[in-house]
């Protein structure tokens, strides 16, 4: 899975609108507002928000297990090594802590260990 930023988001949001526009046979040339195509096909936008749901709880399924202890390490930044130049790129587990209001990775993982209450967090994700 890859580090999702505000460019990604909105390419998922922007192909998820495409299908929708595909499905109606709404032409490119058409000026339908995303507003009313929504409202046309009955839902609200889901891909962000399943996409979000899956990485999380794929995230908490990685941290439970002592079989992906190298996973473990590498999202915790333990790997030796020197760090890059620059700003620090953004990581899976801030995506994770921002989406989830998590204040830091040790509470992440504690909560990762804690399989009820890591299906509620997911599940309550908005």
């Amino acid at each position: 899975m890859r580090t999702i930023k505000e460019d990604l988001r909105k390419r998922l949001e922007a192909f998820e609108m495409w299908a929708y526009r595909r499905m109606l046979k709404i032409s490119w040339t058409q000026k339908v507002t995303n507003e009313e195509v929504l409202r046309r096909v009955g839902c609200q936008r889901e891909l962000w928000k399943t996409v979000k749901k899956k990485k999380v709880a794929y995230v908490g399924h990685v941290l439970r297990h002592d079989r992906y202890r190298l996973l473990q390490l590498i999202m915790m930044g333990k790997v030796a090594g020197k760090r890059r130049i620059g700003r620090k790129r953004k990581s899976w587990l801030r995506n994770i802590r921002e989406w989830t209001g998590i204040a830091s990775a040790a509470q992440l993982f504690s909560l990762a260990r804690e399989q009820e209450k890591y299906q509620k967090l997911t599940a309550n994700l908005h």
